[in-house]
């Protein structure tokens, strides 16, 4: 067992270091699951030569246990978790993610075993309080440079801002957000001699913020002098994020080795030889070195356990989607599709229904999950596949990935007088391509049937003239009832189809095409998702396939097709371009211009296409929209985040039930735009 003493620092030669990454797809909750899911890592990168291992930011609780954090089983569980996995440690060094109660507050920590034996927690120091993001909620930040000590199983250890010396070689940990700000602790650490730096997090997916880790990471070895490892969670842990489970290895300021993203496997180790030598010698060349003698408490000394001089050498791979000039709609289809997945087992649900109506949202809805479908089959294998969803019966008898399609999704178009034919085949050619069970089916009579009683009860006779939206209305809420009796017999999950242009204006019905379980479009916008299906029809993720059948879709103009065909119905002439839709809901509601700003800058934009009157019409129609419907996006089912620009009140933007509407600065924009007009 080694002891624990001061911070005498002795610097050894190492050579080379095998270290491994580690992406876990984790559950909140499920402690076996996710310690089992941990020892298959330390397994795995034990057999791979590595001796320094790093785990995900709170892999043994999860991170998405949010308010279940202050619960004091919960705490005391974690404790007794990293208890029994620090003896499966022998011979390695490895840190575990928990929260920790000291002196009455829970903090964010890692922590650290080393041969077998817990040695210390090291504490967050920076909070992640932005965006979806909540932890000042649940945990405090770990003031720097404080050390303290706390009680785990009868035994002391320190805890805080701490880094361990093993032998000669110096670790130390930036958790997370600790490396996204200025003063990264990272600095400090270089200056104490820290030879490796681990960085446990849980990072969630963003379009383009792959590049952005990666800047970090190689920046972080170069300008601190040290080898750096960065570990990240992988999958839908707690229903609204998707971790792609970037993992990142570098060395004086080059990337060494990188795991695969969007992985369908629970663990994925990513193992690197990092050279110590070098690092020290590069610290010694830079003239800006400063070196510091005041650790303290800081360094725990660890003695009577020595690390392997490596001899086989890293190779970095990169798949070759990660360089496609379509990353963003190759990032979306692998972030989705894997979204899916995790979300039907972790819900036990046997598969997915989508209403069908041969239109966009509906379309990409149900070629996602066929993406889902082909991509766990080609990593996992149909043996591997049927374990993953082994809680549902018919799996054990699916042979190949058609016998999985018509099982896992039911498409289902529902047709009024006011369908169109091409809506018709384009939903059903595509149901076929996908290979889903397919529903066709007339409920006409039941808009019939309804607006009769109403009209018959009420003593009026209903016209477009007069009752245009309530018309609309009542078809897709006649919808609703027939695909969630589908979804029930099939014990399957509804996928509502709304996109975040429409829930920007609330353009849905209420418990009509809104419902669901789950939003899988939530997070996009109407004009991305266009130009992705027609990437689809012809192209695809690298390695998987296209659909031709989406050709239908894609050569129509958007409609809910809820008015009489005559009426040539479509979105953008209910709404505004989507074009223009997608700009002002950016400005007004990501970036919080007011009204007049929004139409000086469109007016820079859009001035030789549309007249200034025009767009002020549509400035106050946007922002009219999205202050009356705040109320339908609180009630929205839940999406997965996939940018900065999400408009999920519970996890993103938070914006007032009730509210004057912007009603000052419209009339202020109104008198403006009057007023220019005057002057022209």
């Amino acid at each position: 067992m080694p002891t624990l003493r001061g911070g005498d620092y002795t610097a050894k030669a190492m050579n080379r270091l095998t270290v491994a990454a580690v992406a876990l797809n984790q559950t909140p909750l499920a402690w076996e699951d996710n310690a089992a899911r941990i020892r298959q890592a330390i397994t795995a990168a034990r057999k791979a030569g590595a001796q320094v291992l790093c785990l995900p930011e709170l892999c043994v609780p999860g991170y998405g246990c949010e308010d279940a954090f202050h619960a004091e089983g919960v705490l005391a569980t974690s404790l007794d978790m990293v208890q029994k996995l620090a003896r499966d440690t022998k011979g390695m060094i490895v840190n575990f993610g928990v929260p920790l109660t000291v002196q009455g507050a829970v903090y964010n920590t890692v922590a650290v075993a080393i041969d077998g034996s817990l040695c210390g927690f090291v504490a967050k120091q920076h909070l992640a309080g932005d965006g979806i993001h909540y932890e000042p909620r649940w945990f405090k930040p770990w003031p720097r440079g404080v050390v303290a000590s706390v009680d785990v199983g009868g035994k002391a250890y320190p805890v805080g801002d701490i880094f361990f010396d093993v032998s000669g070689v110096r670790i130390g940990f930036e958790i997370c957000e600790d490396a996204w700000v200025a003063e990264r602790p990272g600095i400090f650490l270089a200056q104490y001699g820290v030879d490796i730096i681990l960085n446990p997090s849980a990072s969630h997916f963003a379009f383009g913020k792959h590049e952005i880790r990666k800047r970090f990471v190689i920046e972080g070895s170069r300008a601190c002098g040290t080898a750096y490892v960065y570990a990240n969670l992988l999958g839908c842990e707690a229903g609204r994020i998707v971790y792609d489970g970037d993992t990142l290895i570098s060395s004086h300021g080059e990337i060494i080795a990188r795991g695969e993203r969007f992985s369908y496997r629970d663990v994925v180790v990513t193992t690197g030889v990092v050279d110590i030598d070098r690092s020290r010698l590069l610290r010694r060349r830079a003239s800006s070195f400063r070196p510091r003698f005041d650790e303290g408490e800081r360094c725990v000394s660890i003695r009577g356990f020595s690390l392997k001089s490596a001899t086989r050498a890293a190779i970095a791979s990169v798949p070759s989607w990660e360089d496609s000039r379509f990353l963003k709609f190759e990032e979306f289809s692998r972030a989705v599709a894997l979204g899916l997945f995790d979300y039907l087992r972790k819900s036990r649900s046997e598969g997915f229904v989508v209403s069908l109506s041969g239109g966009v949202d509906s379309s990409a809805a149900s070629v996602l999950v066929a993406l889902m479908v082909e991509a766990a089959m080609k990593e996992l294998g149909i043996s591997n596949f049927r374990k993953k969803l082994g809680y549902i019966s018919w799996v054990a008898r699916a042979k190949n990935e058609r016998d999985i399609m018509s099982k896992i999704l039911a498409c289902v178009y529902q047709a009024t007088r006011n369908s169109s034919k091409i809506t018709h085949e384009a939903a059903l050619a595509l149901a076929k391509e996908i290979g889903a069970d397919s529903f066709d089916l007339d409920i006409d009579p039941l808009v019939r049937g309804y607006t009769s009683l109403i009209e018959k009860e009420l003593g009026v006779s209903l016209s477009w003239e007069k009752h245009d939206l309530a018309l609309q209305n009542i078809q897709a809420r006649v919808r609703a009832p027939s695909v969630w009796l589908i979804a029930n017999l099939r014990r399957a999950l509804l996928l509502t189809t709304s996109n975040r242009s429409e829930a920007a204006v609330g353009y849905t019905t209420m418990d009509g095409d809104s419902s669901g379980g789950l939003s899988p479009l939530g997070g996009i916008d109407k004009a991305f998702l266009r130009e992705w299906l027609r990437w689809m029809e012809t192209t695809g993720p690298a390695g998987l396939r296209s659909f031709s059948a989406l050709r239908l879709v894609n050569k129509q103009e958007p409609t809910a097709e809820l008015r009489p065909l005559a009426k040539k119905q479509t979105d953008e002439g209910d709404l505004m371009p989507y074009e223009v839709l997608d700009v002002i809901e950016r400005l007004a509601i990501r970036d919080k211009r007011m009204p007049i700003e929004v139409y000086e800058l469109l007016m820079e934009q859009f001035r030789k296409r549309f007249s200034s009157q025009q767009l002020a019409h549509w400035i106050n129609r946007f922002y009219t929209l999205w202050s009356v419907n705040q109320w339908k996006r609180e009630r929205y089912a839940p999406s997965f985040h996939l940018d900065d620009e999400n408009l999920d009140p519970k996890t993103w933007c938070r914006f007032p039930i009730l509210s004057a509407g912007f009603s000052k600065e419209l009339e202020d924009l109104k008198k403006l735009v009057k007023t220019k007009r005057k002057r022209t």
